[in-house]
């Protein structure tokens, strides 16, 4: 496969011939501060075993320049051997030793080695981020999961900066102006988890001791750092804290010393995801540092995030895929183990489970309803399909089905399970086969069908309760429907599904003396095929709900009989437990995306009842929604009312909060985005400037910048007031939110200027990038962004072939015309799509879930206006 990417094909087959004993990287970054300078030195040395002499083969490598490639002493020509993304090499030998000397590239992308340097102080920040496939942009290697080898770092850096990598450092040499770090060999890792982290940042320490079950003491040096300019709201102490439970946690479950020695966490500045993985230096984006009052979702997010990279020490660094088909084998894995872990290692956090009813899963839900779902054990053919199955399917329905796994065989079966896992494959890589087979061991049970069903098919079921009652009230049958399909009013463009079996309770509920909806019965039972009768409510009186799937056991969408829905619209604030009520809304979510609610009925919901909600992570979601709602889903003649009713609501709850509440926060966030008429926009100036107050909310300064982009949006923020902002808060985060409040500004000049400064440059960092996306294409603006459909449409594949696909990626999905709700749009994307059909599967995937969306929301709009 030419050009950049890599075939499945094409990594099994030199997989099949080669091992590799080692690698001895040398990285000279001297010339970071200067921005002028482009380039670093790599010089990569690679001993590797070939069992067929005489073979060709390629080395990965994405440079500006080789110097020299040297294979077993024999020097190769760089201008024939390396061709821009390989170094093709021949005549192996059974023991082979290559040297590749390159200049290789600072990055701007948060692709390969990134460098930012600080506004605030001008100091200079790198830091590596590679999966699937970005280590190649740094040094020369073979780039795969399952070529496995250890690591030798030496980094040459300026004489201030301190250097972290995966393992300890050996040696720090002093020169003239630069030390050089030497650090002692990996275990054996995969090229994307290596990690090199450089710079003047603030580090806290810490230590972790435990005595193993041999009497051995396990020590653990620990770390957290950031920038420098950042320390003053770096709470390290809670950071670590959580480490260290979840250190003891994983411990207890898993039987397994952790196995790489020190453990660093580096929040690093313009980070493309939440964080990596990289054993012995986990890297973070820095917005988990708070400059200002989040609220205690954010904490419990960022707590998540910290579980689940640890989680990864083990699923996925320890052992590891063989090829991106099994990513889930690690995301799934740990997306599920960092919710287990914040209620089971005893963290504050003790309501995990309903934030991961109610966003993780309706991430997945999201994701499992494109025409372009995959089984959680997807067909991965090459690294742009590997870049791209980083989604909820992956991530959300696969700590789902592990939920529901572990329930089917027992948690000690499950744990069991993975310490053998762990032992069996210690530094390894291994496929589905391997896992299911050691689960069955342990439990007792074939997992043959459970996998058929949950793993290698695709889609979302849908639970319906249907009731029959007599007439004293008493239930003569209630049965649970199960459709195969995604249960849509209309969705012809989505794949054929299957019918499988869940594990669900049904919750009861009726009101109490207090008026309050309360579960008076449960009843856990199989559902299997397309009706399943639950003979235990035979008998019992006529509940106000009926939950299906209460507690939250399987991975479903769930309906509501008629009456069941008419309790909700009377009082889904009145229902007592939180998990009960989280999963009512995301019911009622899924109805509203499927077009069998109209949006002003959800809306409704969310006016009446978000005030009542106590789970500050639920509420946050709901704000989202509802303006997701009156954005996409409702009819247009009605979306302007809509729009002032979610602003009155909003400001309403806000003077109703508590003071220094975090729904105070909530509100006033949620104001700031649906501000649209004087009112709204005159207290939104008024605290600003501060003559105007609501008791208790501290305008900070991320609050501001909230403030000012509402302000933005509207037409009423002048460049100076907002150059003026900048000068206070001229820092990168600062720098970001200034950018998106210039995108966002309501003129011509204003969406022209992002437009150009995202697609006819390459110069922007990633972190700008995605800002000026964000400004430009907000819904309100629709009119003015929809001159920019017929130029989006024809530039895809130039940008898909000349940027990096983390930042093809945000503009194809970023700059779709997801606003412009209409037949015509829609029919401009499926023209693309039948003029295109050799784009890059990759392109046509992210093009077709746009179009997706487009033609969801159409249907949804219908709805919406019977």
């Amino acid at each position: 496969m030419p050009g950049k990417n890599l075939s499945r094909d094409e990594a099994q087959q030199r997989a099949s011939i080669l091992a590799v004993d080692g690698y001895r990287v040398r990285l000279d970054v001297t010339s970071a501060p200067d921005p002028a300078a482009t380039t670093f030195r790599s010089t990569t040395t690679i001993a590797f075993r070939c069992s067929e002499p005489g073979a060709a083969t390629f080395v990965d490598l994405l440079a500006p320049a080789v110097r020299s490639v040297t294979l077993n002493g024999r020097e190769l020509d760089p201008a024939t051997a390396f061709d821009g993304a390989r170094v093709h090499i021949d005549g192996l030998a059974a023991e082979n030793v290559l040297v590749v000397d390159a200049d290789c590239a600072y990055s701007r992308t948060g692709e390969g080695l990134h460098r930012f340097t600080d506004p605030v102080d001008g100091e200079t920040y790198l830091y590596t981020h590679y999966e699937p496939a970005d280590a190649r942009r740094v040094f020369a290697d073979f780039e795969q999961p399952d070529l496995k080898a250890p690591f030798s770092f030496t980094v040459t850096a300026p004489a201030a900066w301190d250097v972290w990598s995966n393992a300890v450092h050996e040696e720090v040499t002093a020169e003239a102006d630069a030390r050089t770090w030497r650090f002692a060999p990996t275990k054996p890792i995969s090229t994307y988890l290596t990690a090199v982290v450089a710079g003047p940042y603030h580090v806290a320490r810490d230590h972790y001791s435990r005595t193993l079950a041999d009497g051995t003491t396990l020590e653990i040096p620990l770390s957290a750092m950031c920038r420098q300019s950042l320390a003053p709201y770096f709470d390290a102490d809670e950071i670590l804290g959580t480490t260290k439970l979840g250190l003891d946690f994983f411990h207890e479950q898993f039987d397994y010393p952790y196995p790489f020695g020190k453990y660093d966490q580096a929040f690093v500045p313009e980070y493309n995801i939440g964080a990596m993985e990289n054993p012995g230096c986990v890297t973070f984006r820095e917005e988990f540092v708070f400059r200002s009052k989040v609220t205690d979702a954010a904490y419990e997010g960022r707590a998540n995030v910290v579980l689940h990279e640890m989680a990864h020490m083990w699923f996925g660094d320890l052992v590891t895929m063989r090829w991106w088909d099994d990513l889930w084998l690690k995301e799934s894995f740990a997306d599920f183990m960092g919710s287990y872990a914040l209620v089971g290692a005893r963290t504050r956090f003790s309501s995990a489970w309903i934030t991961f009813a109610n966003q993780r899963k309706a991430w997945a839900y999201r994701q499992d309803q494109f025409p372009t779902t995959h089984p959680i054990t997807a067909d991965i053919r090459d690294l742009e399909d590997a870049k791209l199955n980083f989604d909820g399917i992956t991530y959300a329905k696969g700590a789902s089905v592990l939920k529901q796994l572990v329930a089917y065989v027992g948690s000690e079966a499950f744990f069991e399970g993975a310490r053998r896992y762990f032992e069996r494959h210690a530094f390894g890589n291994t496929e589905l086969a391997d896992l299911l087979d050691i689960l069955e061991e342990t439990s007792g049970r074939d997992l043959t069908a459970w996998a058929a069903a949950w793993l290698q098919t695709a889609g979302v079921n849908a639970l319906t309760p249907q009731v029959t009652v007599d007439a004293e009230g008493r239930i003569t049958e209630l049965a649970v429907l199960q459709d195969a399909g995604n249960g849509t009013a209309d969705d012809p463009a989505t794949p054929p599904r299957v019918l499988r079996p869940h594990r669900i309770a049904v919750g009861l509920y009726d009101r109490d003396a207090d008026g309050a909806l309360v579960r008076t019965d449960r009843i856990e039972l199989d559902v299997t095929g397309a009706r399943t009768v639950v003979a235990e409510a035979v008998g019992r009186p006529r509940p106000a709900l009926v939950l299906l799937n209460d507690d939250d056991l399987t991975y479903c969408k769930i309906r509501f009989d008629a009456e069941s829905m008419e309790t909700l619209r009377a009082g889904l604030g009145d229902v007592r437990d939180d998990l009960a009520r989280a999963l009512a809304w995301s019911a009622v979510w899924n109805l509203t995306r499927d077009g069998l609610m109209p949006a002003r009925d959800y809306i409704a919901l969310v006016l009446r009842f978000a005030g009542q909600e106590s789970n500050i992570g639920v509420l946050q979601s709901l704000h989202t929604q509802a303006k997701g709602a009156v954005d996409l889903y409702a009819d247009p003649a009605w979306r302007g009312e809509g729009g002032r009713l979610l602003a009155d609501g909003a400001l309403r709850e806000l003077r109703a909060a508590a003071p220094g509440s975090d729904h105070q926060l909530a509100w006033a966030r949620f104001l700031a985005q649906t501000a649209n008429g004087s009112e709204h926009l005159g207290l939104v100036r008024g605290l600003l400037a501060g003559t105007a107050r609501i008791d208790g909310l501290d305008v900070d300064q991320e609050l501001r910048w909230s403030l000012w982009l509402a302000l933005a949006a509207a037409g009423q923020a002048a460049d100076e007031e907002l150059a003026e902002e900048l000068k206070a808060d001229n820092t990168a985060s600062g720098n970001r939110q200034y950018t998106q409040c210039l995108a966002a500004r309501p003129t011509p000049e204003a969406k022209a200027a992002a437009w150009s400064a995202v697609v006819d440059s390459d110069e922007l960092p990633n972190a700008l990038v995605e800002a000026n996306i964000a400004g430009f294409a907000l819904p309100s603006h629709r009119d003015l962004t929809a001159l920019y459909a017929a130029p989006y449409f024809k530039l895809l594949e130039r940008i898909w072939s000349e940027r990096t696909i983390e930042i093809a990626m945000r503009i194809v999905g970023g700059f779709f015309p997801r606003a412009q709700v209409d037949e015509q749009t829609l029919a401009e994307a499926d023209a693309w799509l039948d003029g295109h059909p050799d784009a890059a599967p990759a392109l046509r995937r992210l093009v077709l879930e746009c179009r997706d969306d487009l033609a969801r929301a159409l249907r949804a709009q219908a709805c919406d206006r019977l």
